[in-house]
């Protein structure tokens, strides 16, 4: 029963799938970020069977990419987006870390947000476009939303905090830090791995993308922040997926030129 509820405390959390809503507490929240990468199961087997759909009704490439496009923000309900708009307006002030706390916390939704946003889904509508969509490189993607929300799970439960307060602050300190880390990292190696093993080159470069990002993410925390927040979690998280896709789509690219 416990593990049940972890999983719908996860889910609750970070996606907009209709689950039970149990009462948070210091037993099933323990664990609750090493089951937000089942979020990504969920979203990668309904990449993949889109992919399929597609292939099979031989859709046209625009609708295809749209339904490539859209499928995040439906199962998460946006939740990373927010994030991502937050912290693009906040890095765009180039103020002091504490000013740009003050620019995450404010409810109101700036011109950078929107351009940012705008430029978000033009490049990953474009992306997912230009993807080949051969049944490998369906499945890397969708490890690659495992290995995005492996990586995020990991850095609440290891980077420095920038307040003591908020949803971050609370999954944080409810968790079992050094158990929650080392299951994240085993999910990360199992991903990546993985994502090597039926991408070749290209899994290789989605992995290598996503840990590239997640160091620029550490020093942008620390550096611009003073630490770790929820917007800046799901900046990192649609950053990551953008350039795992990116990443493919170069690497498919480049072996189409050979």
């Amino acid at each position: 029963m416990l593990v049940f509820e972890t999983i719908a405390v996860a889910f609750a959390m970070f996606s907009a799938i209709p689950v039970p809503q149990p009462v948070w507490n210091d037993r099933n929240m323990r664990y609750a970020l090493c089951a937000f990468p089942l979020v990504g199961v969920v979203l990668g087997l309904l990449w993949w069977c889109w992919g399929a759909l597609c292939g099979v009704l031989d859709l046209p490439e625009l609708l295809q990419a749209a339904g490539f496009c859209l499928l995040p923000p439906i199962v998460t309900g946006g939740i990373h987006l927010d994030g991502y708009a937050d912290t693009s307006d906040a890095l765009a002030s180039h103020a002091d870390p504490v000013r740009k706390q003050e620019i995450l916390k404010d409810s109101h939704c700036g011109a950078f947000a929107i351009i940012r946003l705008c430029a978000y889904f033009a490049g990953y509508f474009a992306l997912c476009g230009a993807l080949e969509e051969d049944g490998r490189a369906l499945v890397c993607c969708a490890l690659g939303f495992v290995l995005s929300r492996t990586l995020s799970g990991f850095a609440v439960a290891a980077f420095p905090l920038a307040r003591n307060t908020g949803l971050v602050h609370t999954f944080a300190t409810a968790a079992v830090k050094s158990r929650v880390r080392l299951a994240l990292a085993l999910w990360a190696a199992a991903m990546a791995g993985a994502m090597y093993l039926i991408g070749g080159l290209s899994g290789g470069a989605m992995v290598l993308a996503a840990l590239m990002t997640f160091g620029w993410y550490h020093r942008v925390a620390v550096r611009q922040f003073g630490g770790l927040s929820g917007d800046l979690a799901g900046w990192f998280l649609q950053k990551a997926e953008f350039g795992m896709l990116a990443a493919l789509v170069l690497c498919q690219q480049l072996e189409a030129c050979v």
